[in-house]
């Protein structure tokens, strides 16, 4: 099952979809209301979604159905213009919701293969004895394990949340917010290397003890802070680069 841990924003999005509707107020005041039955086909597919998550206690079913069955009763109550004005706030609802469990062993794994196999690399360029075995990465101070939650799809949902919502507030394009959106993905991959990177390279030259307490969570919060200045460089850039194509030649 997804650790709820690799999703512990997913607190804080109920709040920011609620004040996307309050900034979005006049718009969705000026919306006409048309109700429409053409919503209900939606609305039949959340209930349809609930059912087989109840009857298969599947709780992504169950979660992501809630939000399928408000996008139905919008449309059909409210129109198609009025879901069309909140569909962005329907959709960062899915960022609170966990993936489903074979999902999320389909890409944790191979982000713990992709993340032991270039650390391990990187290590062997830095003149440290590596043998690297799946996931394991045999040190000569001691094996250093790529667990489940070393893969980094922690940082990866947590950057690729913060990306959308730092898109919204500083970035009015849509396409440069899916950039910064898609953007955080390797980002996220490529910090998570550089952790496991370093923390080889303390377990070999420093104290492995030390390397695998209290450093190795120092570590990721640095690392996290250093993620986020990238994610802001790539918005940087793309500004600088808008700017240079929409100015006269």
């Amino acid at each position: 099952m997804a650790r709820a841990a690799d999703f512990s924003h997913g607190f804080l999005i109920p709040f920011f979809a609620a004040f996307l509707l309050w900034d979005q107020r006049r718009d969705i005041a000026s919306t006409p209301i048309a109700p429409s039955w053409a919503g209900v086909w939606l609305v039949v597919l959340g209930l349809f979604e609930l059912l087989l998550g109840v009857l298969g206690a599947d709780l992504f079913l169950q979660r992501t159905s809630f939000v399928l069955l408000v996008a139905g009763l919008i449309w059909t109550l409210l129109g198609k213009a009025m879901l069309g004005r909140v569909k962005f706030a329907l959709f960062v609802l899915l960022l609170a919701v966990p993936l489903p469990t074979i999902l999320f062993n389909q890409i944790t794994f191979p982000l713990q293969i992709l993340a032991s196999t270039v650390a391990s690399q990187l290590l062997q360029l830095a003149q440290v004895p590596v043998l690297r075995e799946g996931n394991i990465i045999n040190l000569p101070a001691m094996p250093l394990e790529v667990a489940e939650a070393c893969s980094g799809i922690r940082s990866l949902m947590s950057l690729f949340t913060i990306a959308v919502i730092y898109g919204y507030f500083l970035e009015r394009a849509t396409w440069r917010r899916v950039v910064l959106a898609l953007s955080a993905l390797p980002i996220a991959v490529t910090a998570n290397v550089a952790r496991i990177f370093g923390t080889g390279l303390f377990v070999q030259y420093w104290d492995p003890e030390k390397a695998l307490g209290f450093f190795h969570e120092f570590q990721g919060w640095v690392v996290f802070l250093v993620s986020l200045s990238c994610l802001y460089l790539v918005h940087v850039a793309m500004r600088v680069v808008a700017g240079k194509e929409e100015s006269p030649a």
